[in-house]
């Protein structure tokens, strides 16, 4: 990916590995926005109750140094009224996820935010051992945060109120190790992010460097491979023509060869790479994620 003159560096010896945290599940309409059903449930089928099933998933990527982890799920915080239209079910959960491949929570040395939506950093921030305190679940890490994004969550407002509670996001600072990012960058070695504002202002998307390939974390900003369309978007995003606008730079830039879109939210497809079609950028091969290590 062409980040402004940034140079993606290739890791040897980075090892990836995805978890899916929880599925829950959102309403159908509000997940594709303006597209009517009867296009949008032939690509993403919704239950009786037009409710659609989502993964959660979270990517770890170990590059020697650094044990980054991309997103954290909704966390176990709150109570059940907090999480009664989610409709939590499978999953491995985060810390279980982590276990499985050899790590504790006091390995990660940074928490990578996408966003501070309660889906994608709650778990974060657990509770502490006295009444309604908190903790960070990795006691070691640097959060970060892009500065917009933060500054955005914080000032909070009435379309997204719900999805900021304070307890995600004020223990984070409290917890005096959160990094607020101002512009795109080489975080890591091989590890680059592109900044959006579509979605909700500030969104970042990891854009990782492994094994000659690149790999897009795609975010909120890309939810499932239904929404590879320019115009099948959600809902919840707060400025739609942004979207378009950076999803379709996004899309184009994965058009190049070993160039992978990983979903954070599609309960069937992990991963995909695009072409190009009479009708747009579409997918070409939908894939586990295994597969492209």
């Amino acid at each position: 990916m062409k980040f402004k003159g940034i140079k993606i560096l290739n890791i040897a010896d980075m090892k990836l590995h995805l978890i899916n945290i929880v599925n829950f599940k959102s309403d159908g309409g509000a997940m594709f926005g303006v597209i009517p059903k009867a296009l949008w449930s032939r690509a993403y089928p919704a239950d009786e109750m037009n409710l659609v099933t989502l993964a959660l998933r979270s990517l770890v990527v170990e590059t020697g140094k650094n044990l980054i982890l991309i997103d954290t799920g909704w966390g176990s915080k709150q109570d059940e009224k907090f999480f009664r239209h989610s409709y939590l079910h499978g999953g491995e959960g985060l810390i279980e996820g982590l276990f499985k491949h050899g790590y504790r929570p006091e390995d990660i040395t940074d928490v990578f935010h996408t966003h501070l939506h309660a889906d994608h950093c709650g778990g974060t921030i657990g509770r502490g051992v006295e009444n309604n305190s908190y903790r960070p679940v990795f006691p070691n890490a640097v959060s970060h945060v892009s500065k917009v994004q933060w500054e955005w969550a914080v000032k909070n407002n009435i379309r997204e109120e719900d999805a900021y509670p304070p307890e995600n996001i004020f223990p984070m600072k409290d917890a005096g190790r959160l990094n607020l990012i101002e512009k795109e960058q080489e975080l890591f070695p091989g590890f680059s992010f592109r900044i959006c504002h579509g979605h909700t202002p500030g969104l970042m998307i990891p854009v990782i460097r492994y094994s000659e390939k690149t790999i897009i974390f795609a975010g909120d900003l890309i939810p499932t491979s239904a929404h590879i369309p320019l115009i099948w978007n959600m809902s919840y995003d707060i400025e739609s023509l942004k979207t378009i606008d950076e999803k379709n730079a996004v899309l184009t830039e994965a058009l190049e060869p070993d160039h992978f879109l990983v979903f954070q939210h599609d309960a069937k497809v992990e991963c995909c790479n695009v072409t190009l079609t009479e009708k747009g950028i579409r997918v070409k091969d939908r894939l586990p994620f295994s597969s492209i290590l």
